[in-house]
């Protein structure tokens, strides 16, 4: 079978080029350094800011001089993950990209199109000299994926322009004018490790091959969460049998992904391991036809492990009856009907980490109604404080409020509908977007955000669905000649 042309050339001409560029999350040197090189080779007025945001601008093109600035903005950073086995250094090595059907992907890593893809369609825009256009800025921002500290940092004065097309969205058709806010919760035990009493077997439980997911985006999905999968067995076999002694329990790497693996190991008495055994396996059974829809390849395995200290056991037993406890998922629904059904408030915990002397535990909380995200981090906090850990919640980000009247929106709608013969979708999105942050900046920004198809992002299984790349590339030109 023939592969799909990439098209526009251009832009995927770039964004090959950004995928050799290392971009991890708060490591963003190389980018930002690439992209102030290509401004400035070119002749475009191009800055970086104090947060190490860029700016490129484009003036217009002839008879499109009196036309109102438009912003262009992507984030330049990408989640970095990669499957269990993988060898690969996100800090050195460029993403290797292959065509699979009508989908780009990488090879056993995320493939760095969330956002890579908005920044290469802007650099596509600004190299071109045959597109009718006013002026134009491209904003390329630093950190959205583990804080958003590129557009919280931005200055009120960085961006001059009327409207914005923030190009971080994920499914072409869609047309998002408003976003969830979000913060981040930890938690902390404070563990003494000591030795196993004599008696007790080793014993290593993997969970492993999840889909894990956006925990905006997908957390509507219904997805297994590795880590409440886990603790849901420890809890129960705790119950069951007395002496059960945790040693480890790691699950999770980032705030914003549904955790798709992880294992624990815990010491069993010598007369209770055949039991657990036994248990282990009806529970992976269990599960498996619980999320037999949306976790179809999760692999259960447990294996014998090498004696270690543990968990002091009332500490453990307090950890674990608060991730069996802990509000995770769906936690109320959008009242209001223009949003249709949309996820309103969720949580979900993101990574849970045993180290020599602690037990560190991250979660995300999204609502796009404030004092319902006090509210949901409220409940997390309580759950952990009621075991005796110490928890708190971090500022976060706002909401983004859709607004009522928009020229912007009518535009998009009117492009859209004269392109394909079909009106897109006007929705919001659960997940958090920078549009949030610069409604607080630039409160007379009309705004909206949209790109091509993605699924599956902060995970190895990450791809670019490559027709819907032209689709928002000729929609993208027709908007600029119209607005």
């Amino acid at each position: 079978m023939n592969k799909i042309e990439l098209k526009p050339a251009s832009v995927f001409e770039q964004f090959a080029k950004i995928n050799e560029i290392p971009r991890p999350s708060k490591h963003e040197e190389k980018m930002i350094a690439y992209l102030k090189q290509w401004g400035e080779s070119r002749g475009l007025d191009t800055k970086v800011d104090e947060t190490g945001n860029v700016i490129i601008r484009k003036p217009a093109t002839k008879g499109y001089e009196g036309r109102k600035t438009v912003i262009l903005q992507s984030h330049m950073d990408m989640v970095c993950d990669k499957l269990v086995d993988v060898e690969f250094d996100f800090d050195n090595d460029p993403i290797k990209t292959y065509v699979d059907g009508e989908w780009l992907t990488a090879e056993g890593t995320t493939l760095g199109a969330d956002d890579g893809i908005g920044c290469a369609i802007e650099l596509a825009l600004l190299d071109a000299d045959d597109i009718e256009h006013g002026p134009i800025e491209c904003v390329f921002t630093r950190d959205e994926e583990t804080g958003l500290t590129g557009a919280e940092g931005m200055k009120s004065d960085f961006m001059t322009g009327d409207y914005l097309i923030n190009l971080d969205s994920e499914d072409e058709g869609e047309i998002f004018v408003s976003c969830a806010g979000g913060r981040n919760t930890q938690a902390k035990f404070n563990i003494r490790r000591e030795e196993a009493p004599k008696g007790l077997f080793f014993m290593r439980a993997q969970l492993k091959g999840l889909l894990g997911g956006h925990s905006g985006d997908d957390i509507n999905k219904k997805r297994a969460n590795a880590i409440k999968i886990l603790s849901r067995f420890l809890y129960q076999e705790m119950k069951k049998y007395e002496g059960i002694r945790l040693a480890q329990f790691h699950s999770g790497k980032l705030h914003n992904a549904i955790p798709r693996d992880g294992y624990f190991v815990i010491a069993v008495p010598n007369d209770t391991k055949e039991n657990v055994k036994a248990d282990w396996n009806i529970f992976a059974s269990d599960v498996q036809d619980e999320f037999h829809v949306t976790d179809p390849e999760m692999v259960f395995t447990m294996e014998s492990a090498d004696a270690e200290p543990v968990i002091e056991a009332q500490v453990a037993q307090n950890f674990v009856r608060a991730l069996q406890a802990v509000d995770n998922g769906i936690y109320a629904i959008c009242q209001d009907e223009a949003l249709g059904g949309m996820v309103e408030t969720s949580s979900n915990i993101a990574s849970v980490h045993t180290l020599d002397s602690e037990i560190t535990i991250l979660s995300s909380q999204r609502s796009n109604v404030m004092s319902n995200l006090d509210n949901m981090c409220n409940t997390i906090v309580a759950t952990f404080e009621l075991a005796g850990a110490e928890a708190h919640t971090s500022d976060g980000y706002p909401a983004w409020k859709m607004r009522p009247e928009s020229k912007l929106t009518d535009v998009v709608v009117e492009t859209y509908k004269e392109l394909f013969g079909k009106a897109p979708t006007v929705r919001g999105i659960h997940a958090g977007l920078e549009c949030g942050l610069f409604s607080e900046r630039y409160p007379n920004l009309d705004m909206v955000s949209f790109g091509p198809t993605l699924r599956a992002v902060h995970t190895p299984d990450e791809r670019l669905h490559i027709p819907t790349v032209d689709m928002v590339w000729r929609h993208l030109l027709l908007i600029l000649k119209r607005i």
